[in-house]
């Protein structure tokens, strides 16, 4: 147990706690968009990836992924904000949490198991193109001082880990560029600009909503949704992180963790959360591989909120796209286009509809299931003809 204990939050910290400070920058414009999306004030965005990090440190399944308000979840929730409102919102997220702890101890997570390449494919593919799309509004249509940051920000990332690795390329990115824009009064839209951040810790709150049926009716559909399409999110990418590090990871304690988070999020005054692909991949390529990463992008989003706030709102938005940008495509695999010449035409089928679905909806669990239905009915069909 000692031994487990060492390796999974004490395996070169430095390089852990770098990795969790660079991730804790790119999350706060992404949290803050994704705030929109659901209605809700940004703080509830931040408050939420705060606990949701903070806790899925000490009981998450797989170490080094990184958890926090998702975009996913954001888009699920915003009738239910715009018709009952923001408390309503916090009682689903904890029945949200509630679910995915009931399917925690069904053990669901070994479902996993089941999902087949060509899916996974699909969906990491599909997602790095989402990644990718996000980021261009950050980019185009500004001013010339924008392509600037942003063009610079991505040669930094990729080619200095090249000659250097002692801290992540991300960080020096953020600090140098963003003390250039500062000192030279560059035009560029900022992460101030994007909504008011208040340097306040969240605090302990029972939703104000009626304890009825009626309540319990209204949230469940939303909480149901919330629940599975997280789930789904967050063990896909516990996969990728699994063979990114050439380690397993225990899909069911996840999930059960997954669900804790999201209960103490709703009782924060939080949205609900899962685990981040782009983030998770910016980790990992920062130098994340133990508990300690997550655990410190948490702690520094809220040290960055609450103390370096002044700071914070001045990072221009165009050198955490730039950043993102490289992330994006640093997740393509771009031997999908190999594979897709020399593939059966069922697998080439699956790989496409999980695309073209997941690009469509915005719903990365509907590509998914979808595309994991269509692989079942193929295979079943050439084994009928066989």
């Amino acid at each position: 147990m000692t031994e487990k204990i060492k390796q999974e939050w004490l395996t070169n910290p430095w390089a852990n706690v770098l990795a969790g400070i660079v991730v804790s920058l790119a999350l706060i414009p992404e949290v803050i968009a994704f705030s929109a999306i659901a209605g809700v004030d940004p703080m509830v965005g931040l408050y939420a990836s705060f606990v949701i990090a903070l806790t899925i440190s000490f009981t998450g399944g797989r170490p080094a992924m990184i958890s926090a308000a998702a975009g996913a979840i954001a888009l699920l929730v915003y009738p239910l904000v715009r018709d009952y409102g923001v408390n309503y919102l916090f009682a689903a997220t904890i029945l949200m949490g509630i679910i995915q702890l009931i399917l925690g101890f069904l053990k669901v997570g070994k479902l996993m198991k089941y999902i087949p390449n060509t899916v996974m494919i699909g969906f990491v593919d599909a997602l790095s193109i989402l990644i990718f799309h996000s980021q261009l509004q950050h980019i185009f249509g500004h001013s010339w001082q924008t392509y600037v940051f942003t063009i610079v920000t991505i040669l930094i990332v990729y080619l200095l880990p090249k000659v250097f690795t002692g801290v992540p390329a991300p960080l020096i990115a953020v600090v140098l560029l963003t003390s250039i824009s500062v000192m030279a009064g560059a035009e560029v839209r900022t992460v101030g600009d994007l909504g008011e951040i208040t340097g306040t810790w969240p605090h302990f709150l029972i939703p104000d909503v009626p304890f009825t049926f009626e309540t319990f009716m209204i949230i469940l559909p939303y909480s149901l949704s919330m629940a599975v399409v997280g789930l789904v999110e967050s063990l896909l990418t516990a996969r990728i992180v699994d063979e990114t590090l050439d380690s397993d990871s225990d899909k069911n304690t996840e999930t059960r963790g997954q669900g804790i988070a999201n209960v103490l999020s709703g009782l924060f005054g939080g949205i609900g959360g899962c685990a981040m692909i782009g983030q998770s991949v910016m980790n990992l390529k920062s130098g994340g591989t133990s508990r300690l990463s997550s655990l410190s992008a948490g702690l520094f989003l809220m040290f960055m909120i609450i103390v370096l706030g002044d700071f914070l709102v001045q990072i221009p938005m165009s050198i955490l796209a730039g950043i993102m940008v490289v992330v994006a495509f640093s997740t393509f695999e771009f031997k999908t286009f190999r594979l897709m010449k020399r593939a059966p035409k069922a697998d080439v089928a699956v790989i496409l509809l999980t695309v073209i679905l997941v690009l469509l909806t915005h719903n990365l669990a509907a590509g998914v299931v979808a595309g994991s239905i269509l692989n079942l009915l193929l295979k079943r069909r050439m084994s009928e003809v066989e």
